[in-house]
């Protein structure tokens, strides 16, 4: 059984991310769970704000997301972005009528004035969710991708090119400056913190573009709880999205032991798949704790158990203290 003073961050973006915070939900109630969320995919289109990793966790966690295209709401229609064509307007990025409403909303409280966080908090109550979703920051963080025909921002490369132009690195504009909010500082700083998760998302686009924030870099290596990370990886394919696309192009192997290596020196822990078990004992010597578990949530069930596994490691690992000590 979960303690109800045990509470938990975990630092997410993108389908696979959501699919996890979904199954924490299930585990952890409102006060015991926050969801700290990518903002360098959110980008200015037809004049609206839109921030696609903040939305993809709303819908999934009202249960109104889109389960045949893994993004947007249930049944969409797309009467305006047809009509926007038919009359010369830009159609690249197909958003659905009832998709349109979170964009018009959040663009109108924003020039209104309210912070990002603020309007977060005010549109997932909307839709009824209880539980904390936390823009990693206020400041403005955008995702750029260096591809073979040159520099394009996020959304361009993701959607509209389709992420076909190989890539050679990206870079996370803002983030130097950005600074954390006061909620996930708050959140990282709660005395009664047992663990900290990093969901099975991109490395590169979802999870990155928060590391480059160097306050929340300060934040994982301070804390003094476990950290954990679940692979995106299984089998030598990402589970979902262009991850092993982007790690061939980077020349980085597609396995689960290079996303371990990736974040080597910030998590404690790791989970891989059961198809690639033959690697912990590579991860282990990285100095990380691996468990095997499944990993690919079809359904919702293996949602809810993998986040329990997830729960029930940090919490192993915080009573045998096989987690850094930094700063002492």
């Amino acid at each position: 059984m979960i303690g109800k003073t045990e509470r938990y961050v975990a630092i997410t973006g993108g389908v696979g991310g959501a699919k996890l915070c979904l199954g924490l939900a299930h585990n952890l109630n409102a006060e015991q769970a926050t969801f700290v969320v990518n903002i360098g995919d959110d980008f200015e289109h037809l004049g609206l704000h839109i921030s696609p990793d903040l939305d993809t966790l709303t819908y999934t966690l009202a249960g109104v997301s889109n389960p045949e295209l893994g993004w947007g709401r249930q049944g969409e229609t797309w009467n305006c972005i047809t009509a926007l064509a038919e009359i010369g307007g830009d159609d690249w990025f197909n958003l659905g009528d009832k998709d349109l409403a979170i964009h018009l909303r959040r663009t109108e409280m924003l020039k209104s004035g309210l912070t990002l966080t603020e309007v977060t908090e005010k549109l997932t109550r909307s839709f009824s969710i209880e539980h904390k979703v936390l823009p990693v920051s206020d400041d403005r963080v955008r995702t750029i991708a260096h591809t073979e025909i040159g520099s394009l921002d996020f959304q361009h490369y993701f959607v509209r090119e389709k992420c076909v132009p190989p890539v050679r690195g990206f870079d996370f504009e803002g983030c130097a400056r950005a600074q954390l909010t006061s909620q996930v500082q708050a959140a990282f700083g709660d005395p009664d913190l047992a663990g900290i998760i990093i969901c099975p998302s991109n490395p590169f686009v979802s999870i990155d573009p928060m590391l480059a924030i160097p306050s929340l870099v300060g934040a994982l290596r301070k804390s003094q709880v476990p950290v954990v990370a679940i692979t995106p990886i299984v089998g030598g394919e990402a589970v979902k999205g262009p991850t092993a696309k982007i790690m061939k192009e980077l020349d980085i192997p597609v396995t689960a032991l290079a996303v371990a290596e990736h974040y080597s020196g910030l998590i404690d822990g790791f989970i891989v798949d059961q198809q690639d078990s033959v690697l912990t004992k590579g991860i282990s010597k990285l100095g990380i704790e691996t468990i095997v578990a499944q990993t690919v949530m079809v359904t919702l069930p293996d949602r809810v158990k993998l986040a329990g596994e997830t729960i029930e490691f940090l919490r192993r690992l915080r009573r045998g203290r096989q987690y850094r000590k930094c700063g002492q």
